[in-house]
């Protein structure tokens, strides 16, 4: 131990000793550094002689730089100077010379290197992010905040997707169908008109139901009030003619089929006549207390949503496909309940009732 300690104290001193030869060195401009490499082959250079074994380390510096001439760019010479007084350095042989723990104790001899560089210079991530820097990179913090930040998307939160002219206008139809009532003169004009309407039997236009005794109305079961509970307690049924007549003091032919009233609604009368079966909807027909032939009523209806853009076919008082479509949008505008049919709350808010 003892005879490593003195060696490291002798290789300390050595390179003391070498780093004083060099202070002039350190102490150059940059631009002087520069052309470094021409002085120190000059004759008038007389190194001491106890520094003329380092200068090998000084040489291979000179050398070394020789090989990184300066670049062009804009700041760059500024930047080196900056390096410099901070003792980096971007030379692979920089790092040769460092000084000892030895040499640090020295209140002589600056904290330099033997090639005539300060220590204590930045660390290799440091001099990376001074290279970044250099060529006009951004920090990793900023790339990593740029790649979190997403593009603005096609269409922000919130913000309707784009809409066909043909969407538009629908939907600024309905949203004016909305926003009004049907006139009441307007539906007291449409009733008078109607008043010795009937409906013809059209199977080609709208096609006849068949009879099912299991069928019931789709959906009734979660209309809830008292004016659907006739839908969802309604099922069809088969009778002759004596059964509907003992029952129903009131059963008609109107547009195609034979129908009873109770209570307001007109229903099919399945099995009265097999000559005439014709219906277009298997279900109850809301009419009100008045008891109008449900012809004239569908018909009624029709015209008034005809008026309101919401009905595109014929008056033709036929409770078929497109009547309940018209019929389903326009309850669904009025926060109705959606049966598809003439019940008492459509019809009130229609202003038939």
């Amino acid at each position: 131990m003892k005879k490593l300690t003195s060696i490291l104290i002798g290789c300390s001193l050595a390179l003391a000793g070498a780093a004083l030869a060099q202070q002039p060195v350190e102490q150059q401009s940059p631009s002087k550094n520069k052309r470094a490499p021409e002085k120190a082959h000059a004759p008038q250079a007389q190194p001491r002689p106890n520094a003329a074994k380092p200068e090998t380390p000084a040489a291979k510096q000179h050398g070394a730089m020789k090989e990184h001439p300066p670049t062009n760019e804009p700041g760059a010479s500024k930047e080196r100077g900056a390096t410099h007084e901070r003792g980096a350095t971007n030379e692979p042989d920089a790092g040769k010379g460092r000084k000892t723990p030895a040499s640090q104790g020295s209140a002589t001899a600056p904290e330099t290197n033997v090639s005539g560089q300060r220590e204590g210079g930045p660390t290799p991530r440091a001099k990376q992010q001074a290279e970044q820097r250099r060529k006009g990179m951004t920090s990793p913090a900023a790339e990593s905040k740029k790649a979190a930040t997403p593009a603005a998307p096609a269409a922000a939160a919130g913000k309707a997707p784009p809409v066909s002219p043909a969407g538009q206008q629908n939907i600024q139809a309905n949203a004016g169908a909305k926003a009004k009532k049907p006139d009441p003169q307007q539906v007291q004009q449409i009733k008078s008109q109607h008043a010795n309407f009937r409906a013809q039997p059209k199977p080609q236009q709208v096609p006849a139901v068949t009879y099912n005794q299991n069928y019931r109305i789709q959906g009734s079961e979660q209309w809830q009030g008292s004016q659907y509970e006739v839908f969802r307690s309604y099922h069809p049924e088969w009778h002759d003619q004596g059964w509907y007549r003992s029952h129903y003091n009131r059963v008609e032919l109107i547009g195609g089929g034979y129908y009873f009233w109770n209570n307001g609604y007109w229903y099919p009368a399945w099995g009265y006549s097999p000559s005439a079966q014709y219906y277009a909807y298997d279900g109850p027909i809301y009419v009100g207390q008045h008891a109008e032939p449900p012809d004239k009523v569908i018909a009624d209806v029709q015209a008034v949503l005809q008026q309101m853009g919401y009905y595109r076919g014929e008056v033709d008082g036929l409770l078929g496909p497109l009547t309940r479509e018209a019929l389903a949008g326009y309850q669904a505008d009025q926060g109705l309940t959606q049966t598809s049919a003439i019940d008492e709350p459509t019809l009130d808010s229609l202003g038939m009732s």
